[in-house]
């Protein structure tokens, strides 16, 4: 009921996301290739809204671990800011993207009066941030510097983290005519917080995506993480395929990923997830409002 009530809720906010475009949107009269390409840029040259729909499947050492799942809706908004061009007449822009999870149903190890078993919690997750400073150069290089970080936003103790995390990341991506290529990767410790636990894990995105044209996309861009604390990695094997379409002067793009996880932590970690995502591009308000 809850899966089913969040879908219906995102259906109809980009229902009033198409009727309450601005016409700075209309009047650039961009393809769905165009906005395709944009989108497949990890510097963030479009303001988007995303939200993905995430089922995931567990296993593990544990007791029941084989028989858990949950559904994840991860929002992630993006309102870059243009900044001056580089020397080198690169586009330059700024971008805060935070990802909040709500969580359903995520199951938690918990050993009560002596006795192991699983909790089902329901709550809002920690948010996960990058601060970046993105360059696209005009010869199709991509970099960028920045900070990435996590804020202890979660509303149930026990999916909390109770920390606040940083540590730096950088971008080296590469434009051609078929796609783009590159890697992502970024690290974060714990910096303060109520939980004093150690934490050190480094997480690394690469990007392997074609652009055959008439708005598809489709490739790979897995996540690594490597937990300093335990030794553990998460490394998924990934495939994605998307397609970006104009609704009226509405670009959106409807995207299914799928992961399996080839590496995760012995006792505990994904299996499968597999992801359906809404991406509307709209008007970026914040970068009009500054300027």
């Amino acid at each position: 009921m809850i899966r089913s009530a969040t879908l219906t809720t995102i259906v109809a906010f980009v229902a009033v996301l198409f009727t309450a475009v601005s016409p700075s949107l209309a009047e650039e009269k961009k393809s769905a290739d165009e906005v395709a390409k944009e989108l497949a840029n990890p510097n963030a040259s479009l303001a988007k809204l995303e939200f993905q729909n995430q089922f995931i499947w567990y296993k593990g050492d544990l007791p029941d671990a084989d028989d858990q799942s949950n559904y994840t809706l991860l929002f992630q908004p993006v309102f870059p800011v243009t900044l001056e061009p580089t020397a080198s007449g690169g586009k330059a822009n700024f971008f805060f993207r935070p990802a909040v999870p709500f969580l359903v149903d995520q199951p938690v190890p918990k050993v009560d009066d002596g006795e192991f078993d699983f909790d089902e919690v329901t709550a809002l997750g920690d948010t996960v941030f990058d601060s970046v400073y993105g360059v696209t150069e005009k010869n199709g290089l991509l970099w960028a510097v920045g900070t990435l970080g996590t804020l202890p936003t979660a509303t149930d103790s026990d999916v909390a983290g109770g920390q606040f995390r940083l540590g730096p990341e950088v971008l080296l991506a590469k434009f051609a005519k078929w796609g783009i290529l590159g890697i992502f990767p970024g690290h974060q410790w714990d910096v303060v917080g109520w939980n004093d636990g150690y934490y050190s894990t480094t997480k690394t995105q690469l990007f392997l995506v074609g652009l055959p044209g008439d708005g598809w996309s489709y490739g790979t861009t897995p996540t690594i993480y490597y937990d300093w604390k335990s030794h553990d990695w998460t490394i998924p094997l990934h495939f994605k395929v998307g397609k970006t379409v104009i609704h009226d002067i509405m670009p959106v793009k409807y995207e299914i990923e799928i992961n399996y996880f080839v590496e995760q932590p012995d006792a505990f970690g994904p299996e499968w997830l597999i992801s359906f995502n809404i991406t509307p591009v709209v008007p970026n308000f914040i970068e009009q409002w500054i300027k």
